[in-house]
């Protein structure tokens, strides 16, 4: 609770401020200290520099950090956390190899222009003023109370300071970059004229219709090696999946509705003649029949399942409704009491010890922590004008730097639960030491406002689960389908799925660390694509995996294995195909209208019974009828008067052009408005360019699959 207050009162502070399991990595670290020794090894490389592991569990933790804090899944985020430290070392480098420094003091006078304190109002002051030594001083307090929390800082400093790194960096280079009175000139020229064609257009879509064009493995190759960059690749993997869901059948359905019932109306074995319509025990009968666990919080009336909403309001405590279905579950729901909602002013003192969730470098045990608690509870409890003196031992520094206070929270505040339930049952000036997952609160409520009326409802749950036998059925499906597909070729095996109308996807670049599969989305998903990325998998290996927890089975086989460097052409035959198609047309057009030679442009529209066309065209706006089209603006400029264009492969059909004229349309703007225009524009075009330049001219080494595939052997 005091780490997730202090989320609220200090944002900028992203680590140490909510406590998180372990990372739950691609393979575990245990493992590969097991294999490569106290130091597991490196990562990569980035122009010769080292990516180690700490680097990297580093940044994926601040984005794990960040995901959490906005409610995002956690999961998947290994590929972007590489990315991000890449582009880092590169920043860092280039920043470096132009002679800059970052200096300490340069660090602390550019904090406040950083995006994570420049938004945060409370961090100026009513002048303006940033309060860069009250951050100061709660970074040594940190220093010299929790480590952990310090720790965690300087991995957050780090990203800050690459960010610095990157403005400066940008901000140097873009300085330079300036438009000359001949280029903008230029600019202006080809803004004012205007030329009036006539012209021919076969369009692909309409010439296709008439003229089937199959697009071959080599046809996209050859597109490939012509843009390489383009099609610049990391080791991937294509993978067909069918998804076999153990679905509760309606029987399933009936079952949980008639078990929910017989637990509302009458009680199972467990319970006796206690039944949830009469049990005295709310939560003690939730705590050993519901699915989920039960909630002492209070809710506003929004905040409650859709089917009761409407009927809380005028119902009296000890009502009950359903069952009713919610999503996947059915519940049945009781009205414990109901009360304006108060809006609480409290403060707290948090008294860890060693190896809670808020422990951090703490060395007291529970008991000695307990002890502490008890004891400046009743002090506190006795006279509160005395809390302050034991702020000391709070380990919670965000808090402590408000005097314990924790600001104003309701039912609603994503508090944990224990303390929430203080606060709602207790009045203003109450005192008490209270027990969560962080250590002892010794909690002192400051103030309360009435609000809203809110309500207690307890929920007995049924979740409706696929029965034993629903399973087996789907089991048998997926084992079937597995021994037909054994052996055959990937058409086989789609068309085998297809046929049945199984549930048949196919990603065809799974990268090894991106996390999920697209259109699958299971916890199997990073098992899945480890599997495909073992060593010794060959094309055509298929296997079969089980959900946990829902018994859904997932059928992968491995379709194409691609090493890091040019994309296989197959796997980004979606992505290119309708290119390298339109440009295999524009070659059998442009070859026959060359062949034709034709001396006008009537001659060819009856070569390919198309209409003649009219259109005026400008060079900075090159539409030709609705359609964008920047070569056949350039071939209006570029022929010469009442002559005929050759044939100009443009992005919607091939044209052939003809000029009739050329006019000037002069527009608003002088010449230095438009200097200064141009330069704007190509500084921030040159700002988002840099980096990528960087690094698709670095030397990036990946030994990520590498250790990961040692690791599984």
């Amino acid at each position: 609770m005091a780490i997730l207050g202090q989320i609220r009162n200090r944002p900028w502070l992203l680590m140490g401020i909510i406590a998180v399991a372990m990372l739950a990595f691609v393979v575990n670290p245990d493992s590969l200290e097991k294999l490569f020794g106290a130091e597991p090894g490196v990562y990569g490389k980035v122009n010769g520099e080292e990516i180690s592991k700490e680097d990297f569990d580093d940044q994926l933790f601040m984005l794990q950090q960040q995901a959490q804090q906005q409610g995002q899944p956690t999961k998947g985020l290994e590929e972007q956390a590489w990315q991000l430290l890449v582009q880092s070392k590169l920043i860092k480098q280039q920043f470096e190899k132009m002679g800059l420094t970052l200096t300490e003091d340069m660090f602390w006078n550019q904090l406040q222009f950083d995006p994570m304190f420049a938004q945060n109002k409370e961090l100026f002051d009513e002048k303006g003023n940033f309060k860069v030594q009250e951050i100061k001083g709660q970074v040594e307090q940190m220093k010299g109370t929790n480590l952990e929390a310090y720790n965690n800082w300087l991995k957050t400093r780090k990203s800050i300071e690459y960010r610095m790194m990157a403005r400066q960096l940008f901000a140097n280079v873009t300085t330079g970059i300036t438009a000359s009175k001949k280029e903008a000139e230029e600019i202006m020229k080809q803004r004012d004229q205007l030329a009036d064609i006539d012209f021919v257009k076969v369009d692909y879509a309409e010439y296709a219709k008439k003229n089937p064009v199959k697009v071959t493995t080599n046809d996209l190759a050859d597109y490939i090696k012509k843009h390489p960059i383009l099609f610049k690749r990391e080791a991937s993997r294509n993978l067909g999946l069918v998804y076999f869901p153990a679905a509760p059948s309606a029987q399933d359905d009936a079952a949980t509705e008639a078990d929910i019932n017989k637990l509302f109306t009458e009680g199972n074995d467990l319970s006796g003649k206690e039944s949830f319509q009469n049990t005295k025990n709310d939560s003690m009968f939730i705590a050993l029949n519901s699915d989920l666990p039960f909630n002492p919080s209070y809710f506003s009336k929004d905040q409650l399942p859709m089917p009761i909403r409407d009927k809380v309001a005028t119902a009296s405590v000890g009502a009950t409704f359903g069952p009713y279905k919610e999503q996947n579950f059915y519940v049945v729901s009781k009205l414990l009491d109901k009360k304006p909602s108060d809006s609480t002013l409290s403060r707290h003192i948090l008294v860890s010890y060693k190896g809670n969730q808020a422990g951090g470098d703490a060395t007291r045990t529970k008991e000695q922590a307990k002890k502490l608690a008890d004891s400046i509870g009743a002090v506190v409890k006795a006279d509160p004008s005395k809390f302050t003196e034991f702020l000391k031992y709070s380990s919670d520094p965000g808090s402590a730097a408000q005097g314990g206070s924790v600001g104003w929270t309701t039912p609603a505040t994503p508090f944990v639960p224990e303390y929430l339930h203080f606060l709602a049952t207790n009045g203003k000036g109450a005192t008490s030491v209270v027990e969560t997952q962080y250590g002892y609160h010794i909690i002192n409520i400051e103030d309360k406002k009435s609000g809203a009326m809110t309500y207690k409802v307890a929920n007995l749950v049924k979740a409706i689960k696929a029965s034993d036998k629903t399973e087996n059925e789907v089991y048998t499906k997926a084992t079937k389908f597995i021994q037909q597909v054994q052996g055959k070729s990937f058409n086989d095996f789609a068309n085998i799925a297809k046929k049945n109308n199984y549930n048949f996807s196919n990603p065809t670049e799974v990268g090894r660390f991106q996390g999920q599969l697209p259109g699958l989305g299971t916890d199997k998903d990073e098992e899945i694509i480890a599997w495909a990325f073992n060593k010794k998998r060959e094309k055509g290996d298929t296997d079969i995996f089980t959900v946990d927890g829902t018994g859904d089975k997932v059928i992968a086989y491995v379709n194409g294995i691609q090493d890091a460097g040019t994309a296989n052409p197959e796997a980004v035959r979606e992505q290119i195909e309708p290119i390298v198609k339109n440009k295999l047309m524009a070659k059998q057009i442009s070859d026959k209208i060359n062949a034709a030679k034709a001396t006008n442009l009537d001659q060819i529209a009856k070569q390919f019974g198309v209409a003649k066309q009219s259109a005026q065209v400008n060079m900075l706006n090159p539409q030709v009828n609705g359609a964008m089209e920047p070569k056949v603006a350039g071939a209006a400029f570029g022929v010469a008067k009442n002559k005929l264009s050759n044939p100009v492969e443009g992005m919607t059909g091939v044209y052939v052009v003809l000029k009739k004229s050329e006019t000037t349309n002069k527009q608003p703007g002088d010449l230095k408005q438009m200097t200064e225009a141009i330069a704007r524009q190509s500084s921030q075009q040159f700002g988002q360019a840099l980096l990528k330049s960087l690094q698709d001219n670095a030397k990036i080494k990946d030994y990520r699959i590498e250790i990961y595939n040692k690791v599984s052997q």
